[in-house]
């Protein structure tokens, strides 16, 4: 098991990843590179589900390099004015899904963006709608190692300039959205982008990643030989001369670095036996955490990282949060581990 450690030994771990010294200038030019391309709009085309509650809307927008991105826009069809949204993020290989999934958040009242990762979508679930236009070198079969021989090739640039750029686009919808009350959240692969997003992203009210992927990486990469990681370590199996130049790349999409740069009150989660998530990464990335934050750790659960109880746990502290008259105030002081 990946949990020998009992819980206080575990949770007292702390990562040796360093950030690059130019990760600030990295991101501030990628993301203003892609602003100067295209204005984030958020184009939406009713879809006929005959579901009775919710309306669903096919959406699209700009994103890395201008390339359309598509996702659901899924809103409670009793409305009378800007709702509180939440960004949704999905796991890796997944995509937006079919227009009738994931009806759980529309179904609290928000207004609920399910964003596509470029050029997933075809591994499980309901597929997505988003192609990657941008070819890359050798890489392991997957999407990890896409572009990895340099940061601004890298697959992940694009897929986090892509998120960052759906919450400004939904933001942009002040007829459909309070733009103050938008959060972030994803599983696995999502929880990694909601993380990125939300270390890039000022102002969001609220966010949960729940056994997030892409922290800590290198860890990761030493403690499970589960797929996505195993990616990495197949392709440095074959191009063992470019181990560090590797890893130099990953320093820049690491969530450690980004959750430094966090401030909106978040909620993470890890299962104890999650064996492709290995715990201690999502630690790591708790205690980088720079904004209120809370982390529940699941004993008997694995990737799921305590699957539907803890999207209640959640739901629950977004209602508080994004439900208010007023701009949210923040949450009380961060409960121990669990």
């Amino acid at each position: 098991m990946l949990t020998e450690q009992d819980l206080p030994e575990l949770f007292s771990y702390r990562s040796a990843y360093r950030e690059p010294a130019d990760f600030d200038v990295f991101w501030k030019d990628t993301l203003a590179e892609a602003r100067a391309r295209q204005e984030a709009t958020l184009d939406l085309t009713p879809v006929a589900t005959g579901l009775e509650t919710v309306d669903v809307f096919d959406a699209v927008f700009p994103g890395f390099d201008g390339h359309p991105v598509r996702g659901w826009l899924r809103m409670p069809r009793r409305r009378s004015g800007p709702l509180p949204a939440v960004v949704q993020f999905h796991g890796y290989g997944s995509g937006r899904g079919a227009p009738i999934d994931d009806l759980l958040w529309a179904s609290a009242g928000y207004a609920h963006l399910l964003v596509d990762a470029r050029g997933q979508g075809g591994a499980w679930a309901g597929g997505g709608g988003t192609p990657d236009p941008v070819g890359s070198g050798p890489a392991h079969p997957g999407f990890l190692t896409r572009g990895i021989e340099d940061r601004t090739t890298y697959v992940y640039r694009r897929i986090f300039t892509d998120a960052v750029r759906a919450v400004e686009a939904l933001r942009g919808r002040a007829d459909l959205v309070d733009p103050v009350k938008v959060a972030v959240v994803g599983p696995s692969q999502g929880g990694g982008i909601a993380l990125a997003v939300a270390g890039l992203v000022p102002g969001l009210a609220a966010a949960h990643f729940q056994a997030p992927f892409l922290c800590d990486i290198r860890q990761a990469t030493r403690l499970t030989d589960a797929e996505p990681y195993a990616e990495i370590v197949g392709y440095l199996a074959a191009r063992r001369n470019l181990v560090e130049q590797t890893f130099e790349t990953l320093a820049y999409f690491d969530g450690l670095a980004f959750a430094r740069r966090a401030t909106a009150p978040a909620w993470f989660s890890a299962g104890l036996r999650d064996e492709v998530c290995p715990p201690v990464t999502a630690i790591a990335a708790y205690h980088a955490y720079a904004g209120p934050k809370q982390l529940r750790l699941w004993e008997f659960n694995g990737h799921d990282a305590g699957g539907p109880e803890d999207l209640a746990t959640a739901l629950s502290a977004f209602g508080a949060l994004l439900k208010t008259s007023s701009r949210p105030p923040g949450v009380p002081s961060p409960a121990p581990a669990s």
